[in-house]
C-alpha cells in the first residue's frame, strides 16, 4: 500500500535525479554550537566550517519593582506621587484633629489631657505640634489627619424638639439629635453648643471642628436669641435685675435685651438675648428672680435664625454658597482662641 504524501510536499531527489533517501552531507556535528542552530542547519548546501556560530546571551533577569504599602501611615516622608514631602510647618494637634471632624477643640484637648491620644507611639501632650508624616492614634486606632484645607465644610441646621439629648451616648437610652442628621463618611457631625433635654429650637452642626470652635468661643460674642414662656409676669424690678446682672453659682450673668412677647392667662412670653451660653443659664436666671420657665426655644444663633418653615425634627443643609457667605461674615466678627461648649 502506497503512503499518502502531504499536500504540496515534493518528494526528495538524489543528485542523479532518482528518488530515494538523500545522502547525508559531510557535516562535522561536533562543531555545532551547543545553543541554537548553526549555519549548516540553515544552508545545507554550504559547509558548516564557513559559518561561525552566533553565541546566544542569556537575558538579564528582570528587575522586580517593589511597591511600598499604601496608606498615609506607611508612606513616611514620601507622598502619593512617590516624591519626598516638603518640610511642613507643625500645627497644633487639637486643631488638626478638629479640622478632621474628630471633635471640637475642647473635646480634643480633654482627650489629650486624659492620655487617649498618642503621636508616633508616645502619649501626646497639650500644645503639641504635628506634621503630615506623624502617626496619630486615638485609643490605639490610627486616624487620618487633615491639615489646613480650603475645602468648604458642611453645615446643617436642625429644629430640635423637646425630648432629645445632644449626645451620642446616653446611659438612659434617650433619643439623640444625631440620629436625625444625614450620614457622612470620613468625619462626623459636631454640635455647635447644646440644648438641654427640655429645650427646643435651633441647633447648628458642622463637619469642621475649627468652624465649631469659632462659633462657640466666648470671645466671639455671638448673639443667642431665645423665646421664653414663664408662669406669671415679670415685675419691672425683676426685668431690671436680669438686664443689669444677677449672681449665679458659676458667676454673674445678664441678658443683653429683654422684651415682652405677649401671652394669655398665667403664661407670658419674653424674647431674651445673651452673648454666652453656660449650662442651663437662661432657666437659672429666671429662677433667680422667682419665675419658672415652662418652655424655652432658641430662635437664633449668631447670623443664623431658625427658619419658620423648618418644622420640629427636620434638618436643612446650607448649600456651598450659603456656607461661604456665612464663614466670610464670621471671619470679620471674631478671632477665637481655645474652645467652649454651651448648654442652656
Amino acid at each position: 500500500m502506497k503512503n499518502k504524501r502531504t499536500p504540496f510536499r515534493q518528494a526528495s531527489r538524489n543528485d542523479d535525479g532518482s528518488h530515494g533517501k538523500r545522502p547525508e552531507n559531510g557535516v562535522d556535528r561536533s562543531k555545532e554550537a551547543s545553543h541554537g542552530r548553526t549555519g549548516a542547519d540553515e544552508f545545507p548546501e554550504a559547509s558548516a566550517d564557513q559559518y561561525t556560530p552566533v553565541p546566544t546571551t542569556t537575558p538579564a533577569p528582570r528587575r522586580r519593582v517593589i511597591t511600598p504599602p499604601g496608606g498615609r501611615a506607611n508612606r513616611g516622608s514620601v507622598g502619593r506621587n512617590g516624591k519626598p514631602i516638603a518640610e511642613a510647618k507643625p500645627e497644633r494637634l487639637q486643631k488638626v484633629l478638629a479640622q478632621a471632624g474628630i471633635g471640637s477643640r475642647r473635646e480634643m484637648e480633654e482627650w489629650i489631657a486624659a492620655g487617649r491620644i498618642s503621636v508616633n507611639g508616645i502619649t501626646a501632650h497639650l500644645g503639641q505640634g504635628v506634621i503630615p508624616t506623624d502617626k496619630v492614634k486615638i485609643g490605639g486606632r490610627l486616624v487620618n489627619m487633615r491639615f489646613t484645607t480650603t475645602k468648604t465644610p458642611r453645615v446643617v441646621i436642625y429644629h430640635k424638639p423637646e425630648g432629645e439629648i445632644v449626645s451620642r451616648d446616653d446611659p438612659d437610652g434617650r433619643p439623640s439629635v444625631f440620629s436625625a442628621l444625614p450620614r457622612i463618611r470620613g468625619g462626623r457631625w459636631i454640635a455647635v453648643g447644646r440644648l438641654d433635654f427640655n429645650t427646643s429650637g435651633l441647633l447648628i452642626f458642622t463637619t469642621s471642628g475649627e468652624l465649631a470652635n469659632k462659633l462657640m468661643h466666648p470671645s466671639s460674642e455671638l448673639v443667642r436669641d431665645y423665646a421664653v414662656r414663664v408662669l406669671g409676669v415679670l415685675s419691672m424690678e425683676a426685668q431690671e435685675q436680669l438686664l443689669s446682672g444677677i449672681e449665679l453659682e458659676d458667676g454673674p450673668a445678664s441678658f443683653t435685651s429683654l422684651q415682652e412677647a405677649g401671652g394669655e392667662g398665667a403664661n407670658h412670653w419674653y424674647r431674651v438675648t445673651l452673648l454666652e451660653g453656660r449650662n442651663r443659664e437662661v432657666r437659672r436666671m429666671f429662677e433667680a428672680v422667682g419665675c419658672t420657665v415652662s418652655r424655652l426655644i432658641r430662635v437664633r444663633y449668631g447670623p443664623i435664625s431658625l427658619p419658620p418653615q423648618l418644622k420640629r425634627g427636620r434638618v436643612r443643609e446650607l448649600n456651598e454658597a450659603e456656607v461661604k457667605v456665612f464663614m466670610r461674615d464670621l471671619e470679620k466678627m471674631i478671632q477665637p482662641e481655645g474652645a467652649y461648649q454651651e448648654s442652656v
